[in-house]
């Protein structure tokens, strides 16, 4: 676990390089904005096509064949992208492809990642293990941001594109060397199977993106955390567009304020990370309890009358949103069966995607007619008064009596015949 962590925390650092320049360097390219917008849909387009084939797959294959496969194939695209980029040979149809291809793998990667980190622990820990990937994903978002500036700045945009295709290739060689916990449920590949190789996971009927999909959908926690995801995504979440302009038009601030608020939103979500690894069996109601507090503070950032005072609230609304989101994600990976948690991931993968691809434009939408001020402020009360009222529905649901037939409270009820074939 401690190999994973540090793999997983070099290719998140590169990953953030990447994405901290790839903008930068569409519009270098095309000169086009719209261009730098497509860019981006056609990556996400995966996702919320063929997340569910990729969850299948993953539930299908092996998950260390499947993850170090993935990660070499996404290494690959990086470094082909470097290589374009530096001879300056990439135009935006190879760019387009290019980005339709990472978002394709990703589909696989996702979930072979996430629950090949799970397989490396005892059942008991794995929120724990979750919170650990939560806070190498924040500290590698740090780290890779602050050194795409300086790998830019020395080598060019090409270099943020290599270091990223070698991270990816970092993690591929680990993955051979793991081993997963006793007792963790996963795949054996024939030529693997030995004396202290883990039992093969028993073969099950239901594997098919149809069943994956209608279990999701059948299943009611799981159906409420996606509810409470999306409100939360289309009014609240988007800090990189609300308090930028916040912080830049009412609070009279310049860029660098904005990045002190940045740093401060990582921090927070580090220290929710460190705080939601703690959480052994985590609820949905609990995750949105946290999700409605962040909301709350999110509106009282909204009326902020300062820098300082913005900073005092953003800290631990952060701390609560990375709490809800680490917890969140442990009841995603655990309260499906080990079969179909592939699957359980890939429509988490649909649908999260959807979310974040309407989430910027109506968010952006709210703020033209309200204000940065706002955005903030409504979003926030929505947030929470949705999430509120969803909690009381439920609570009166669970309270309405079940009607009793005449008879069954003392027994004299007639019961049904036994028939002698049984």
């Amino acid at each position: 676990m401690r190999w994973w962590s540090l793999a997983n925390f070099v290719s998140n650092a590169g990953t953030w390089m990447q994405l901290t320049v790839q903008n930068l360097l569409v519009l270098q390219i095309t000169g086009s904005a719209a261009a730098t917008g497509l860019s981006v849909s056609v990556q996400a387009a995966p996702a919320l096509l063929v997340s569910l084939a990729g969850g299948a797959a993953v539930d299908r294959w092996p998950r260390k064949l499947t993850a170090f496969v993935s990660q070499a194939l996404l290494g690959v695209v990086a470094l082909v992208t470097a290589v374009l980029v530096a001879t300056d040979r990439l135009d935006l149809t190879v760019l387009l492809v290019l980005a339709a291809v990472t978002g394709t793998i990703a589909t696989v990667d996702g979930p072979a990642c996430a629950l090949l980190g799970n397989d490396l622990v005892p059942t008991a820990d794995v929120p724990s293990a979750i919170g650990v990937g939560s806070l190498v994903h924040s500290a590698g978002r740090l780290a890779g941001t602050a050194l795409a500036g300086v790998a830019v700045g020395f080598l060019g945009t090409a270099a943020a594109y290599a270091a990223n295709g070698l991270s990816f290739l970092f993690v591929a060689s680990v993955v051979p060397f793991l081993r997963p916990a006793a007792g963790a449920v996963t795949y054996v590949i024939p030529a693997q199977r030995g004396a202290e190789a883990p039992p093969k996971r028993p073969a099950a009927p239901d594997m098919t993106v149809r069943q994956g999909l209608a279990y999701f959908v059948r299943r009611p926690r799981l159906v409420a955390l996606a509810g409470v995801t999306g409100i939360s995504a289309i009014f609240g979440r988007n800090y990189g567009l609300t308090l930028a302009v916040l912080v830049t038009g009412p609070l009279a601030a310049d860029a660098g304020a904005f990045g002190t608020v940045s740093t401060v939103l990582a921090v927070g979500g580090i220290l929710g990370a460190v705080l939601g690894a703690r959480l052994r069996k985590p609820s949905v109601r609990l995750v949105g309890a946290l999700a409605a507090t962040g909301a709350l503070l999110q509106a009282a950032a909204g009326l902020s009358p300062s820098i300082a005072v913005l900073l005092v609230l953003v800290l631990p609304m952060a701390v609560v949103e990375s709490v809800s989101d680490t917890a969140g994600t442990t009841v995603l990976q655990t309260d499906p069966p080990a079969h179909m948690r592939g699957r359980v991931l890939g429509v988490w993968g649909s649908i999260s995607t959807a979310w974040a691809l309407a989430g910027p434009p109506l968010l952006g939408l709210l703020m033209e007619c309200a204000g940065a001020r706002g955005a903030l402020v409504i979003g926030g009360v929505v947030i929470a008064g949705v999430l509120g009222a969803g909690y009381l529905l439920r609570g009166r649901r669970t309270a309405t009596p079940v009607p009793v037939r005449t008879g069954e409270r003392d027994g004299t009820a007639p019961q049904p015949e036994l028939s002698t074939a049984a």
